[in-house]
């Protein structure tokens, strides 16, 4: 089983830069999107072209219109789809969906980026208290779960191309990556860091200096597994040639349950 997780930055932009033949050409069976910037009523189109490849789609986009967002994108029907997390602020900049299958719980997560000032930063630390209360509970009921997306933490130094100078910025600040360490700690597997340990691998980069093509990027895009989910793990690849966003997909492959 396939599972791909990409913000897209836009289901609008991603799909004029052949974003749909790039996904039929991986025969993913599951796609987590973040930053999907549309309701699903403005796109018939881009529908359209999803049903043609064979996916059920459910879609969580926030309320301010161009903005934020996520969606599932699955070949197998999920049995429950969970939309929000019930905190009305985070529900309203649409964050948070979860699909529920019979082996497994897949999350579409995209965490507030605190890179526009302080006052998003405050909101991206209020998200992130929240989110492990939440995940708590969740996994009393769904032990099984794996929450994919786009995270906005570097977790360790070798996961930022100038750990030095970005000491102070927003992705990587000290609290943000002891968060991501206890979180981890909790019962999550970075699936990514399971498989590879090699330093130079990232999923975004800024449009500023050419900095894809130097590759001066960030990795703060994850599949984090629960530790049940451990044996099943078979692969997870970086894919930094899918250029349809300022990030890039992340892929994990499932063994048979």
């Amino acid at each position: 089983m396939k599972i791909i997780s990409y913000n897209v930055n836009g289901i609008r932009s991603a799909s004029t830069k052949n974003f749909f033949c790039w996904l039929q050409s991986t025969d993913a069976d599951m796609v987590c999107m973040q930053e999907v910037k549309a309701l699903p009523v403005q796109i018939p189109e881009i529908i359209a072209l999803i049903e043609q490849l064979g996916y059920h789609h459910y879609w969580f986009p926030a309320e301010k219109k161009g903005y934020s967002g996520v969606a599932i994108l699955t070949k197998i029907k999920p049995n429950h789809v969970e939309y929000g997390c019930g905190e009305e602020w985070i529900d309203m900049e649409g964050r948070i969906l979860r699909a529920d299958f019979d082996t497994f719980s897949l999350m579409s997560v995209y965490l507030p980026s605190g890179s526009s000032g302080d006052e998003r930063q405050v909101k991206k630390y209020a998200f992130m208290k929240f989110f492990d209360g939440y995940i708590d509970d969740l996994r009393k009921e769904h032990p099984n779960l794996i929450i994919s997306g786009d995270y906005n933490i570097c977790h360790t130094s070798m996961d930022i191309h100038n750990p030095k100078s970005n000491a102070n910025s927003s992705g990587f600040l000290p609290e943000e990556r002891e968060w991501m360490e206890l979180f981890l700690n909790r019962g999550f597997i970075d699936t990514f860091r399971h498989f590879n340990k090699d330093p130079h691998n990232y999923t975004w980069w800024s449009f500023r200096a050419n900095s894809r093509a130097k590759n001066l990027g960030w990795r703060i895009d994850y599949h984090l597994a629960t530790v049940p989910m451990l044996e099943r793990l078979k692969r997870v690849i970086i894919l930094p040639d899918a250029i349809h966003s300022d990030h890039c997909p992340v892929l994990l492959e499932l063994n048979p349950a």
